[in-house]
């Protein structure tokens, strides 16, 4: 597969993130093209990554599907042919598109991650180590590192166009959402994080944590963005699981793995930029993004399915 690092369609480009570029198509839908970038440490790679961008479009689509009649979301389509026929301009495009492009409805994004968290680990475990709490509540003591939390915690937090999102308490969400809408975001989180578990363990992965975003349209809430990916949630294989320390992932562990030796030696300063990549830190990436859409869909990845 060619990687694409940067698409150049005949929209207006609403915004470049790290990962995603997104066009404005009308008031009322947006394009979302996941590119083959990967950052890491908050660093974007100058190596792409080959179907990274298509995992992100099509497990997101894949989940979007089996949550249908559970929650309203924003996917119109994330197919090429469905796409092209939607936006006449994009004919001839495909090749920017094929399997890693969806059509969205538009919507008022509320500024806040809302975050499942089923075992302690990352940010929460730093909390907990210091203060015994996640998100400024008391958590039990006595928890070890990676350990599964008796009852799935929600926590919300800042988003961030750079640098880490920070955990905020419920409290301070409802303050700028109100609680209603605060309320609301936690029962949806909730409810698709458990569904998401009943799925995904039987299949070998642990949904450590994730994060979902919503947003409003016509006084309707809406999942947005993606769902229940390597890089909105943190997936662990089930037959290696073992609390008290970290554990490995199904996401960008050969990169960061990579990158923190670089870091040890002296050889980066963990800023930009990057140091270059490996041909095989690369491709140790990539299997694992593949590999994570195969245990939770089932099938492999197959472009030639969707043009």
């Amino acid at each position: 597969m060619t990687t694409l690092a940067s698409t150049h369609l005949p929209l207006p480009l609403h915004r470049r993130g790290k990962v995603r570029d997104v066009y404005e198509v009308d008031a009322e839908r947006l394009l979302i093209v996941a590119t083959d970038r990967v950052s890491a440490f908050d660093v974007v790679m100058r190596e792409t990554v080959p179907f990274k961008g298509a995992v992100l479009t099509q497990l997101t689509a894949w989940w979007l599907s089996q949550l249908e009649g559970r929650v309203e979301h924003h996917m119109l389509a994330s197919t090429a042919p469905e796409i092209v026929e939607a936006i006449p301009a994009l004919a001839g495009m495909e090749a920017q598109l094929v399997g890693r492009a969806m059509l969205c409805r538009r919507t008022s994004v509320f500024p806040v991650e809302c975050v499942m968290r089923g075992f302690i680990a990352g940010s929460a475990w730093k909390e907990y180590r210091a203060s015994g709490t996640l998100a400024g509540e008391a958590l039990p003591p006595g928890l070890r590192e990676s350990e599964r939390l008796a009852v799935p915690v929600f926590s919300p937090a800042t988003k961030a166009e750079s640098g880490h999102d920070e955990n905020i308490t419920i409290r301070q969400m409802a303050a700028t959402l109100g609680d209603d809408v605060t309320r609301t975001l936690e029962r949806l989180a909730r409810e698709i994080y458990r569904f998401g578990q009943t799925i995904a363990e039987p299949r070998g992965i642990l949904i450590a944590d994730t994060k979902f975003e919503f947003g409003a349209s016509g006084g309707r809430i809406v999942l947005i963005d993606e769902v229940l990916t390597p890089d909105s949630s943190r997936f662990w294989p089930a037959d290696r699981y073992a609390p008290g320390g970290p554990q490995q992932s199904f996401d960008k562990q050969p990169l960061r793995d990579y990158l923190d030796a670089e870091r040890l030696a002296g050889r980066w300063n963990g800023e930009s930029p990057p140091p270059p990549l490996p041909p095989e830190v690369v491709s140790a990436t990539s299997a694992r993004y593949l590999d994570a859409y195969a245990r939770l869909t089932g099938n492999t990845l197959d472009l030639n399915e969707l043009t």
